[in-house]
């Protein structure tokens, strides 16, 4: 079976065809488009017009392709960026009157669920009772669990891009008092969060996102192209020194670090902080970095759970145009 996922996210929405037999989604074909919604909300997190309008073009343009393709789905959904968003339900709608695909947006325990699962898929069971930590634009998500799904999962307000925006968007490069007050505030929104996975005290540690895959990079693992069965992890003790090294620089010169890319400068400092700021409270030393994330979870779960599981996460709930009006791609279930 072929299926095709478009994932929303603060930076880019990515559509992601992958052929699912025997289970295992292995990529077909990707296309992303660099939107950046998430510099485009104002100060209460509405997304602009133009902004709206961006991204029904892109999703248009994705369905097209998976079409193409002979991809069943789209399965859509949108990350933080547009789940916090005043005109969420505005912005579904106008994805669905636009596209005839209907998006969702997931709850952030939902998104750490799932990317728990896609990370215990691709570790296997050898790695034990597993935490989870995954940065996004807009949220942080951890997961902590010892089988195929997690025992606890949860979703904090320590996104990358929403941090820099926050709180190192004075002066570049950002003061002491800025990474301190920075500081501050991931300490407090970690405090509880932190205390379970100590209690827990999980064999291994993974970490996923575009963000931690580029702080890994930057800490001596191995380059994208040597592909995703190359092992890679992260040291703590390296994240700390790359705390001292990105703090020391403007953004124009992070991009010119080992694994920095130009669109994830500014924020990769603030992802440094949350990520080694994180290990720090939860007693964890290292972390292997997982390829896999909410997307491969995504298809997982459709696969394992079949299409009832994703329409009661939230698949099908926005509301459309009459039939007569628009004509909707519909998500298959699995096959007989």
């Amino acid at each position: 079976m072929r299926l095709s996922l478009v994932d929303a996210g603060s930076n880019t929405v990515r559509l992601v065809i992958a052929d699912v037999e025997g289970g295992v989604p292995l990529p077909v074909h990707t296309v992303k488009w660099k939107l950046r919604l998430s510099e485009q909300v104002s100060a209460d997190g509405t997304i602009a017009e133009e902004a709206v309008e961006r991204l029904v073009e892109a999703v248009a343009e994705a369905g097209d392709t998976a079409l193409r393709w002979r991809a069943a789905g789209p399965l859509a959904f949108a990350t933080a960026v547009v789940r916090e968003a005043p005109n969420r339900q505005e912005v579904l709608e106008r994805v669905a009157y636009g596209t005839g695909i209907r998006m969702c947006t997931l709850p952030g325990e939902t998104e750490a669920e799932l990317t728990f699962l896609a990370a215990r898929r691709w570790l296997g069971w050898k790695a034990g009772p597993l935490a989870l930590l995954d940065i996004g634009g807009g949220s942080l998500e951890v997961a902590f669990g010892r089988g195929r799904l997690p025992d606890f999962a949860a979703s904090l307000p320590l996104g990358a891009t929403r941090l820099t925006r926050e709180y190192l968007a004075v002066q570049d490069p950002p003061g002491a008092a800025e990474l301190k007050e920075l500081r501050r505030r991931i300490r407090h929104e970690l405090r509880d969060v932190a205390a379970r996975i100590r209690w827990e005290s999980p064999r291994t540690a993974a970490v996923s996102s575009r963000t931690f895959q580029q702080l890994a990079r930057l800490c001596g693992a191995a380059p994208g192209r040597f592909g995703p069965f190359e092992p890679r992890r992260l040291l703590r003790r390296d994240l700390r020194e790359a705390v001292r090294t990105l703090s020391a620089l403007p953004a124009a010169e992070r991009a010119l670090l080992p694994g920095v890319s130009a669109p994830r400068a500014a924020q990769s400092l603030a992802g440094a902080v949350v990520g080694h700021t994180a290990l720090k409270l939860m007693g964890l030393r290292r972390a292997v970095v997982s390829p896999w994330a909410i997307r491969e979870g995504v298809l997982l779960r459709y696969v394992e759970d079949g299409a009832d599981w994703w329409a009661e996460a939230g698949g099908a709930r926005v509301a459309v145009a009459p039939a007569s009006a628009v004509s909707l791609r519909s998500i298959p279930g699995p096959p007989a």
